[in-house]
């Protein structure tokens, strides 16, 4: 039924977090989740669709769960069972959690305990708050997925025998818990934004859904880094549209048709930039966000800004010293002073080893080499890029490249 179809698309995520605040489990709420869609593939067809799609979902998960307990009697003291149910929350509670007290925004939370590894925290909410496969998420993790899957059965394991609360924590505790719940929801969007594989280049469900997410945590703890995540979020969103063609194909930054760039959200973006900027506030997200603004600023590539960009990346390296950021930072360098000087940035890393396996620190290479003029090193180097790609986009871009320089993949 295309109507139930379309709806787990959309809302299963949302019906299970509540599910798992009454349910007090996750495995339990995932079977319920499971159970309620089945009922509606089966009842809807011949009922109707119910006037409230999710309440109907949210509802039958819990009987289906209490069902559940019940039919275990045989393997239960009957005082167990009874406590089980009466440990099921009212579903009449609502469906629709107001302001900061959002089911969603919950999970994140239990998903980003601090009695849970970091791994994990990131794992569980890929796989629970944004309904990615075990699959994609370990090809985000660059792991396997039994790897992944034992990781996410052993936070689960985890917070039911410890016992963490399935709540937001209190204003005392929130400081502390924010790092790990900032970097959780940069990741979905990340996800969202550019996809770890498959045929899309982007989710919007996902970037939207990080985007939301990141909203309620501004209410909830109006920090500087949530508003410069929120800020960067906004700004890399903008270009959405411009990224990729209608057939799918990947559109580099400085190709991009920037009037097709969502003015509103670019607005958004740099007031709260200019309000942590003027504050002297701002950390890592929020250096980030002052960098993309400097290329939403800019009507056309070359009114970018490269030296303010060079010199935003070298106070983000300052405060997080990551291979990653410093290849950033040599992209950014070798749009300021040339190709040679990026290149020598590049091979640093790559000497170093520590993104031998990222095929982004391989394509930038390519791409400097080519700019010089040395189309044997371009070739080599696109085609290692292309043995690690996994997203299809990227990988016929990377072939493009190779047929652009005579090659062959």
């Amino acid at each position: 039924m295309v109507e139930v179809e379309a709806l787990y698309r959309r809302e299963s995520r949302r019906v299970l977090a509540t599910l798992i605040r009454l349910l007090g489990d996750f495995d339990r709420a995932e079977e319920a989740l499971h159970e309620a869609f089945q009922a509606a593939l089966e009842q809807w067809p011949r009922d109707g669709v119910p006037a409230s799609p999710r309440a109907w979902l949210v509802s039958t998960g819990r009987f289906k769960a209490i069902d559940a307990i019940r039919r275990n009697v045989r393997f239960q003291a009957l005082e167990d069972v009874a406590d089980l149910v009466e440990d099921i929350a009212d579903e009449r509670a609502p469906v629709e959690a107001a302001g900061v007290e959002d089911d969603r925004l919950r999970l994140v939370f239990t998903c980003c305990h601090p009695a849970l590894a970091p791994e994990a925290q990131v794992a569980l909410t890929l796989r629970e708050v944004c309904g990615l496969t075990t699959e994609e998420i370990a090809r985000a993790f660059l792991t396997t997925p039994a790897t992944l899957a034992q990781r996410i059965v052993r936070a689960k394991n985890k917070i039911r025998t410890a016992r963490i609360p399935y709540e937001v924590p209190g204003r005392a505790q929130l400081p502390q818990r924010l790092d790990s719940v900032l970097r959780v929801i940069y990741l979905v969007f990340s996800e969202g934004y550019c996809a770890s594989g498959g045929d899309a280049l982007t989710r919007l469900d996902l970037s939207s859904e990080a985007i939301r997410l990141a909203r309620l945590l501004a209410e909830l703890l109006p920090e500087p880094e949530v508003w410069g995540l929120l800020a960067l979020m906004l700004l890399h969103e903008s270009r959405r549209a411009a990224r990729a063609t209608p057939q799918g194909d990947l559109i580099l930054l400085d190709e991009q048709d920037r009037t097709s760039w969502d003015a509103a959200r670019i607005r958004e973006g740099t007031a709260l930039v200019q309000h942590l900027l003027a504050a002297g506030e701002i950390g890592p997200y929020g250096i980030q966000a002052a960098i993309a603004a400097e290329h939403a600023r800019a009507a056309a590539p070359a009114d970018t800004d490269w030296g303010r960009i060079v010199a935003l990346y070298d106070l983000l390296l300052s405060l997080e010293p990551t291979p990653v950021v410093e290849l950033n930072r040599a992209a950014a360098l070798a749009m300021r002073d040339g190709p040679a000087a990026g290149l020598d940035a590049v091979d640093v890393i790559l000497v170093r080893g520590e993104l031998a396996g990222y095929h982004l620190a391989h394509a930038a290479r390519a791409d400097m080499c080519r700019r010089l003029g040395r189309p044997r090193e371009a070739v080599a180097a696109y085609r290692q890029a292309l043995a690690l790609a996994s997203l299809e986009p990227e990988r016929r871009f990377l072939r493009r490249r190779l047929a652009e320089l005579g090659a062959r993949p």
